[in-house]
């Protein structure tokens, strides 16, 4: 027996009374979640914050695709990534050699990738796929036409790797038991 605080407490007893509590506690939380979870959950609130914060505020389900695009323009002034301008003399240079008063936007893949998460939250949530407002044109075109004006001011041509039919067609012509299915 040891006293704890003014209070004598029998070894045995207390500590089996603690770990059955801390037992019940773990059984009663759910798993941590992974990180793309919690970065889905995080980007899920900050539009839903931002939605509320619109004059008048707007609802998630009644939000659209001009919601998302200004959501999209609002987490520039937030980038990290230099853009340059057409008339900047570091303009299609992939690494200038100077600063300057170009400005930072959010970076392609970043905008792409959190596009990815909102469009799995808002159905998670939900949201029908066809109503889906990250998963609509107006949001491809824009990602596309910041992909492309990101890699001019960069210097760096974006190509789209393509499927390579040759060897495709070489492996049919050396083996006849592999068919082509038509997708």
């Amino acid at each position: 027996m040891f006293t704890n605080k003014g209070k004598d407490v029998v070894e045995g007893s207390s500590s089996a009374s603690a770990t059955d509590h801390r037992q019940q506690k773990q059984a009663s939380q759910p798993a941590p979640l992974s990180r793309y979870e919690s970065q889905k959950r995080r980007d899920w609130n900050t539009f839903g914050q931002y939605l509320r914060n619109q004059r008048p505020p707007v609802a998630l389900s009644q939000s659209n695709s001009n919601h998302v695009l200004d959501f999209l323009r609002y987490l520039d002034q937030f980038g990290k990534t230099k853009v340059h301008l057409q008339g900047c003399v570091f303009f299609g240079q992939p690494e200038p050699p100077g600063p300057c008063t170009c400005p930072l936007r959010q970076a392609w893949g970043s905008l792409d990738a959190l596009i990815g998460r909102l469009r799995a939250a808002y159905e998670e949530n939900g949201g029908l796929p066809e109503t889906n407002p990250f998963a609509s044109g107006a949001i491809r075109v824009y990602l596309r036409e910041v992909r492309d004006s990101q890699a001019k001011a960069r210097g760096i041509p974006y190509k789209k790797k393509k499927k390579k039919r040759k060897l495709m067609k070489a492996n049919l012509d050396n083996n006849p038991n592999i068919s082509l299915q038509q997708s």
